[in-house]
């Protein structure tokens, strides 16, 4: 019974398993085989050739890898922080009140991106609305708050909020109310209960919501662009220029290779430690 069930499962997701294969792992396959290919070719029949490589290292392209994965950690800290006391509240205090948030969040999702950062361009620029005000009010202005690292992280965290906040409020639902009354009655301190009790048990969302944030900043290129301008260089804009302006097929690949196999590390590590049945309700 349990040989035919299983081949069962085999047959119900060979669909979707063909459909994975084509859509996701076919192009990946494809950068992955350009990446290999001498300088400045555009066709992936050629003998193998190591020196995209070569220069990603020797060229300083780090740098830009670093910066990326440095802004999306600071991201993806910051929202943990702002996002836990919003999650708890939608999870355990707000009520009915959580589906009003909900939609007002993702509403925002119905809204460009690049629309949405524009705003912000607009908002925070040389002239722009929190410059002008405080110019009116008190006759001294400055250069504006555009292109630095911090408003970049900032832009990261506007954008991709959603998808730290609600895995985090689905982590903190699972928490047993009666754990923690236990706990209270105990003794145990808000602190305590938070470390042992509401961290460990949320953990599955904090996972999918961290994991989710680090992931998509890691490759995001319009806050870097929009609000950055020239301040910070990342991976995402440098396999940009090499695919379009360099006219250097393989060195993009290579540089679009080496942000995929640290970040899907990263993510193959913090999916193999999270308990997604339990995240799903499903005991």
């Amino acid at each position: 019974m349990q040989r035919r069930d299983r081949q069962l499962g085999l047959l119900y997701a060979l669909p979707i398993g063909c459909f994975l294969a084509v859509a996701f792992l076919a192009p990946i396959l494809l950068v992955a085989a350009f990446s290999t290919m001498p300088p400045k070719v555009f066709s992936i029949w050629n003998l193998p050739n190591f020196s995209a490589y070569y220069t990603v290292i020797t060229q300083g392209y780090w740098k830009t890898v670093a910066w990326s994965l440095g802004m999306s950690m600071a991201a993806t800290l910051i929202l943990f922080l702002v996002c836990w006391p919003l999650a708890y509240g939608m999870a355990k205090v707000f009520g009915r009140f959580s589906l009003v948030l909900t939609i007002g969040v993702v509403m925002t999702l119905f809204v460009s991106e690049n629309i949405r950062l524009f705003g912000w361009v607009l908002t925070l620029m040389k002239g722009g609305l929190v410059e002008g005000y405080v110019r009116a009010w008190t006759g001294t202005g400055f250069d504006g708050l555009l292109y630095n690292v911090p408003v970049i992280v900032f832009g990261l965290c506007y954008v991709y909020l959603p998808f730290m906040l609600f895995p985090l409020a689905q982590g903190i639902a699972m928490v047993p109310e009666d754990a923690r009354a236990a706990a209270f009655d105990l003794g145990a301190t808000r602190w305590q209960i938070f470390r042992e009790i509401e961290l460990p048990l949320a953990m599955p969302g904090i996972l999918v919501g961290s994991l989710l944030t680090f992931v998509l900043a890691a490759g995001a290129l319009a806050e870097t662009k929009l609000l950055g301008g020239q301040a910070v260089i990342v991976i995402a804009e440098e396999v940009e220029t090499a695919f379009t302006y360099g006219q250097n097929w393989p060195l993009g690949a290579a540089l679009a290779m080496v942000l995929i196999v640290i970040v899907g590390g990263i993510a193959i590590w913090g999916i193999g430690r999270a308990d997604l049945d339990r995240m799903m309700g499903r005991r």
